[in-house]
This record gives structure tokens, C-alpha cells and sequence, in this order.
């Protein structure tokens, strides 16, 4: 099969798309496109930016009949059949395809359609340089991705190829001008292609990149084989977010989160190395290292596992954990960021609701479809997975001598290195195995349960301490609800609050407590004057009604937490913190 990738349209957000099949014998010819991407558990409906897919063998049109939202049937035909239809690109996001007169770019899970029984066939694509003569700038553009070059030019336009299907859609394309920023990582050659107008110091982040990279190949013992790896980077004013491939990753970053000297915005330019951290640990946990029902991949319809937590949160374990081994930010550093983790997990009522194997089994109709009442009834596997892969490490360095390090090894041994699939207790057992300790309570409770670890205990062992962090100029009441930003519209009501008693909903509209105006700037700031068990009158708009609430306001709960040393730390719990964060 050969697939050609034209841009047609830069200011019409259009790729056309020529698929060619070399002579199906098997009658009718079906063709599907995914409804999801890898890495990202939500069914998308690519197939809702395809203009009309049209087919002729020597020239005479085949008839072609829809038969689903992502597939279609073509007529039977002796002879190359030749396939045709435009891709509507204007998603800026790291999972569909963008094409205007800056760039372009697209995952092949939204650009190339298969042919059903075919998938395992090498296939060819073109990728062409833009058609569009208007927009003489182009003639400078390059090509980035990890696709194997046939006959293209190192960052060129020209022929690629991939062994099957699978392999063609998880080599994203960045096309346009763009700079790249070189340096190796266990002998292979690594680049930040940065797309977009940026100020970035790329000699430091090269440096801090090659650190974090090494450190996790340290971890696991070796890189896996590839020709290069590539950090595909839409640089914006403003956004954030990732998407893992085999070979490369699809990051989307703000301008001022990238290191600009004196400039840089310290604790952005850690969260950005974070995000490059994390696509980075999944060349293993998540590329070689899947769940049983994702080997293969069925990309028409939701595969359902409780391990998303494994991959996912233990993936976010190890992100900022990979920065502070590899001295990119120090020991206070990394503590501020696991307080903030942990700040963040015990915000949302969810956490005691849902537990983390009910959240991963979920994901495709919860975690990704939040609403107003996602707080009170869904838990971040990635959040609160990276908790108990937290609790877990530091569980199995109390007990024996084996380490969280040692499991994901044998993971990669077992599952990623072998291409098996990891069946739904197969990182359990994998775990007890190597480390003779019985673990199932502790994933009954942690896992199956919505326990949340004993940070207490936890944390003693290695010279620390979880406390309440205050809030400035925070009242000491709580009325129960989240607003929305910069408004005093109620954003969600928080699951057995006060204000849900009182009978106030998402959506309601607070105009005053006591007959005194709510502030749209800081309307918690109406609370100040009162003390838990005061009985105040509420007046909100729910629509266009005007109405009155009675509420008994409640003691604020500590939302901040913070990590600081212990008082009873010692030279012992102190060598093994450092035998964790420095090993």
C-alpha cells in the first residue's frame, strides 16, 4: 500500500490524502480509521474531519458506500484501486492534525485510513511539500518525524516507509520551519524540534533533557532500539500537554516555560521538563510495556483494563522523581512538588469515592468527559496512581531490598522486552515475585479500595513530615463549593457539604451571604466574619429565578499540604531518603 500526504490548503486547514491499493483479490475492499489514539483513552471520531472518500480503478469511479462512522465499503475491482479524500485539520491539540500557513502537523491515527485485513502489509507514504502557491514561505519548510526514510532527504519532504500498519500511525509529522536542538542519550541521537516563535536557551535545555533521558535509561537498565528520538514542540503563548509514540513524542508547550537565561520562569520551566519526563518514561511503560487487551490494538472501540493506574500513574511517579535523581532540581524542590501532588489528590471528594481501579476501568466515560460533579466522583489515576506508586516504593524499601526500581526492570524484562501483553494481576504478581512480599492488602486497599497511603508512617522512615500549609488571608469557614474562575458562579457543590444540604447547585449564581454583595474577584472573602456553625442567608440565580438559602457554614478543610523535615529525622532516615532520590 502507498499512501501520498499533500498540504492543499494552508489557510483551509486541508490535507488531501492518496492511498493506492495494489490489486485486492478479495472482493469488496473495506476501509477504517481509528476512533482513538494510544495514550489518550476517549473515543475522538477522527473520522468526523474526512471530507467525502472517493475510488476509481483505471480510471472509472467505484462505487463507495458508508457503512459506519469510520468505515467504508468500496465496490469490488480488478486492478490498483486509488483512494482519495481531504483532512480537515484545525486542531491544535497533540492527538488530530494543524496545517496553516506556520506548520503543519498530524498523528497518522487521524490522516490514515487502513485497509481492514491488510494491516500487517509494509506500506509507503509521500510526504509532499505544500501545494499551495500563495504562500511562497513554505519553500523553506523541513519535515520531523521518526517514520524510516526511504527515499527522503534527512528532514525532507519524499518517501517514508513502515513494516505495517501500526507502526505508520505512531510516527507523528511535524512539517515547517522549525529549529532543532541535538544532544545523545545513551549513544542515540535525541532533538527538541521547536516549532513556533520561542526565545529558549537550548544549551540548557539540552543539558537538563540529556540528564533526565539518562537517568531513566539508568532505571531501566537500557534504551530501547531506535534510530533517533524526537520531542516534536508546538511552542504557544500559552498551553500544555503530551502524547507519547515509539520513537518520538508530541508535546505542546508556553513560550515562557521554555529556559530563557535570567528570564526563565523557574517553576514552569519544572513543569515543562516534568511533561518531557513523563512522554519520555513511556518508551517503556506504555509503548512495550501494555495491558493485555491493547496488544493489539483495537482502535474502533474502547478497550477496557484497571491497569491504566500502572501506566499512567506510575509513569507520573516516576517524571518528577527521574528530575531530582538527575539533578535537574534539587531534594526541597521535588518535596514542594510531591506537596502539591498530594495537595491535589485530597482537593476532590472523588478520591474516597472512586477507587483507582474503577477510575482506569472508566476512563472512557469519566476522567475524559469531566463535568461538574467530576470532583465528588472521579479520581485521577495519573494523580493518585503516582501516590500509591509512591507509597509502594517506599513500602517495599522498608520491608526487604527490593525497590519500585526493581519491578518496573522486571516488567520490562517480562512484558516489554517479550512484546507479551500484562494481564489485569500481572503487575501484581509481578511485584510479590520480586519482592517475596505479600502485596495484595495493600492493592485490595490502595488499588481495588480508595484508601490513601499513610503518609505518617510512610514518610518517617525517611525524615519527613506531611502538615497543613495555611492559606493566607483564607476565612476559617467553608460554605462547601467551587467556583468558577473570576466569577461567583458555582462551578460544582461539593459531595455532603453544607451547601449541598442547604440545597445550592452547580450552575447557581451567588449574589449575596447575609444581604452584603458576593465579590466576583474573591467571593470567599464574604465568609470572613464567621465561624463554623454560623446559620447565614444565601441569595443566588439559578437561571433567571432569584432564590434564598439557609446554610450552616462548616470548618474550612485544610486544602494546602506541605512537606517538611522531621523533627525526629535522623542520620539514618536521612541515608535512606538520599538512597531513594539519588540513587
Amino acid at each position: 500500500m502507498h499512501y501520498s500526504i499533500t498540504p492543499v490548503s494552508l489557510g483551509g486547514h486541508r490535507f488531501e490524502v492518496t492511498l493506492v491499493i495494489a490489486d485486492p483479490s478479495s472482493g469488496e475492499t473495506r476501509l477504517s480509521l481509528p476512533a482513538w489514539i494510544p495514550g489518550s483513552y476517549l473515543v475522538r471520531d477522527f473520522s468526523r474531519h474526512l471530507g467525502r472518500v472517493r475510488a476509481e480503478c483505471d480510471g472509472k469511479p467505484l462505487r463507495v458506500t458508508k457503512q459506519s462512522k469510520c468505515v467504508w465499503r468500496i465496490e469490488p475491482a480488478s486492478g490498483d484501486i486509488t483512494v482519495t479524500y481531504d483532512v480537515y485539520a484545525h486542531d491544535l491539540s497533540v492527538r488530530g492534525a494543524h496545517l496553516d500557513t506556520t506548520h503543519g502537523f498530524f498523528n497518522g491515527s487521524s490522516m490514515y485510513l487502513s485497509v481492514q485485513g491488510c494491516e500487517d502489509d509494509p506500506v509507503t507514504v509521500d510526504i509532499n511539500a505544500p501545494a499551495d502557491a500563495h504562500h511562497p514561505s513554505t519553500t523553506s519548510w523541513r519535515v520531523a518525524t521518526t517514520l524510516p526514510r526511504d527515499d527522503a532527504a534527512e528532514w525532507g519532504f519524499g518517501r517514508y516507509k513502515a513494516g505495517d500498519y501500526a507502526e505508520l500511525i505512531d510516527h507523528p509529522v511535524e512539517m515547517g520551519q522549525f529549529d532543532l536542538v541535538e544532544f545523545d542519550v545513551a549513544g542515540t541521537p535525541h532533538f527538541f524540534v521547536l516549532s513556533g516563535q520561542h526565545f529558549c536557551e537550548t544549551d540548557k535545555l539540552a543539558a537538563d533533557a540529556a540528564k533526565i533521558c539518562q537517568a531513566q535509561v539508568d532505571l531501566m537498565g537500557e534504551l530501547p532500539a531506535m534510530e533517533r528520538y524526537l520531542f516534536l514542540t508546538r511552542v504557544e503563548d500559552s498551553g500544555y500537554g503530551g502524547l507519547e509514540h515509539r520513537a518520538s513524542c508530541a508535546l505542546v508547550c508556553a513560550r515562557d516555560s521554555l529556559p530563557m537565561g535570567e528570564a526563565t520562569r523557574k517553576k514552569l520551566y519544572r513543569q515543562f521538563l516534568g511533561l518531557v519526563s513523563h512522554e519520555y518514561f513511556h518508551l517503556w511503560n506504555v509503548k512495550r510495556i501494555k495491558p493485555a487487551v491493547f496488544t493489539p490494538y483495537e482502535l474502533g472501540a474502547e478497550s477496557y483494563t484497571e491497569l491504566l493506574w500502572v501506566f499512567e500513574g506510575i509513569t507520573s511517579y516516576y517524571d518528577d522523581l527521574a528530575l531530582v535523581r538527575s539533578g535537574v532540581i534539587d531534594e526541597a524542590s521535588y518535596a514542594e512538588l510531591l506537596s502539591k501532588l498530594i495537595s491535589r489528590v485530597r482537593a476532590g471528594a472523588g478520591h474516597a469515592y472512586q477507587s483507582l481501579a474503577e477510575s482506569s476501568f472508566d476512563a472512557w466515560i469519566k476522567f475524559y468527559k469531566p463535568d461538574e460533579n467530576t470532583p465528588n466522583s472521579v479520581v485521577s489515576y495519573y494523580a493518585k496512581g503516582a501516590l500509591v506508586a509512591l507509597a509502594l516504593d517506599l513500602k517495599l524499601r522498608e520491608l526487604g531490598h527490593t525497590t519500585l526500581d526493581d519491578v518496573m526492570r522486571g516488567m520490562w524484562k517480562h512484558y516489554g522486552e517479550t512484546g507479551e501483553g500484562v494481564p489485569e494481576d500481572g503487575f501484581e504478581d509481578l511485584a510479590e515475585q520480586i519482592s517475596g512480599i505479600h502485596l495484595r492488602p495493600f492493592f485490595d486497599a490502595m488499588v481495588r479500595g480508595t484508601e490513601e497511603p499513610d503518609f505518617a508512617q510512610l514518610f518517617d522512615g525517611i525524615g519527613w513530615q506531611l502538615e497543613p500549609e495555611p492559606v493566607a488571608n483564607a476565612p476559617i469557614t467553608s460554605l462547601g463549593v467551587m467556583f468558577e474562575a473570576g466569577a461567583t458562579r458555582l462551578k460544582t457543590v461539593v459531595r455532603d457539604s453544607c451547601a449541598e444540604r442547604a440545597g445550592l447547585a452547580a450552575g447557581d449564581t451567588l449574589i449575596a451571604i447575609n444581604g452584603l454583595r458576593v465579590s466576583s474577584e474573591t467571593p470567599s472573602k464574604a465568609l470572613l466574619p464567621f465561624t463554623a456553625g454560623d446559620r447565614v442567608s444565601v441569595h443566588a440565580f439559578r437561571r433567571d429565578e432569584l432564590l434564598q438559602f439557609e446554610v450552616t457554614l462548616e470548618k474550612r478543610p485544610v486544602t494546602n499540604w506541605k512537606i517538611v523535615e522531621s523533627d525526629q529525622s535522623d542520620d539514618r532516615s536521612k541515608a535512606r531518603r538520599a538512597r531513594w532520590l539519588h540513587q
